[in-house]
């Protein structure tokens, strides 16, 4: 039996959109989890380009060099501002064998008007060199931790001040925050969550799987860092409980229940503390402002390690949610 078909029967239509249901806060879904039609090259579909890999030396992220790839889809108009979608570890994110295929799934769901003309824009961690290894492949860079576990906004201002000005030289993308999506997989997905909190004027649609809400950003006092507690990905449950007003992010969370364990923290805790954390927060938003934001988030939880499999198998429907007009 494929993943699909559990997936589908955990689904509800609602208004022409989907919406993610689950019977209680801690089921945990199981199956193949293979990816279906709309992660795979279908014929008859027009094709957009990838293009890149391209290299960027960043200033504010200083000593470092990335790649990133822009995602073109055929339907692309520069009369009109298509939407934005933006996916951390670049070269894992379009990988055309791996569990993402994050331009596939464009590709498809544009084809079929689920979703309007979107560029991808897909970037690696940086790495401290003057040029980027050509013998790294899949494997992550070596500045990786420092900017998708640090939980402050320098990726972020990396990412507006830097990143999407030089792809906008070339491409007419949305200022929309409601229309453009952020998203990563474990380190990268609490680094696109930094960027949302941080920013929620720039992004308000969050992909966040197998994320890494734990203390791999944490450093204790010392005379390295002038002796300052410098918070690390723990901390945000904490934080999302006592920051009011409540920010406009939605957000999609995925992990498995078999996640890691080790000397940073569960990963399989951690994210469902952070979505505990978001409904103690609408919980006390409904007493404190009724009419105000509330965080809109859903989540599957499954039996999956830590790998992307999982999720970039449901990853269609995710970028469908996020981008819906239901009501919630």
């Amino acid at each position: 039996m494929s993943f699909r078909l559990p997936l589908l029967a955990a689904l509800a239509c609602a208004a022409g959109a989907i919406a993610f249901a689950a019977e209680t806060e801690f089921d945990i879904m199981t199956g193949d989890f293979e990816l279906g039609p709309d992660s795979l090259v279908q014929e008859g579909v027009p094709q957009g380009r990838l293009e890149g890999p391209f290299e960027f030396h960043s200033s504010i992220i200083e000593g470092t060099v990335r790649r990133y790839w822009i995602f073109v889809p055929a339907q692309y108009d520069p009369a009109v501002p298509a939407n934005l979608l933006v996916f951390q570890d670049g070269q894992r994110a379009t990988n055309p064998e791996g569990s993402l295929r994050v331009q596939n799934v464009l590709t498809n769901l544009i084809a079929k008007g689920d979703i309007p003309p979107t560029i991808g824009i897909f970037i690696t961690p940086g790495n401290r060199s003057e040029s980027y290894p050509d013998d790294l492949g899949m494997r992550n860079p070596n500045n990786r931790a420092q900017e998708y576990d640090a939980v402050n906004d320098r990726y972020g201002r990396f990412l507006i001040e830097e990143m999407l000005p030089e792809v906008a030289k070339k491409y007419n993308f949305t200022a929309d925050p409601e229309r453009r999506i952020i998203g990563g997989t474990s380190s990268g997905a609490i680094c696109a969550f930094t960027v949302a909190w941080n920013f929620p004027d720039e992004f308000r649609n969050v992909i966040s799987y197998i994320g890494s809400y734990t203390s791999i950003g944490f450093r204790p006092p010392s005379e390295d860092n002038g002796n300052q507690w410098i918070p690390g990905g723990q901390d945000y449950p904490a934080l999302i409980r006592r920051t009011f007003p409540i920010k406009p992010i939605k957000i999609f969370y995925q992990d498995g229940s078999n996640d890691l364990d080790n000397m940073w923290g569960d990963w399989f805790l951690a994210n469902q503390q952070m979505v505990g954390a978001m409904n103690f927060a609408n919980r006390m938003a409904e007493r404190r402002d009724p009419d105000g934001p509330r965080y809109r988030l859903r989540k599957v939880w499954t039996d999956g390690q830590h790998s992307d499999q999982h999720g970039g198998s449901m990853l269609p429907d995710v970028v469908r949610w996020l981008w819906s007009d239901a009501t919630e």
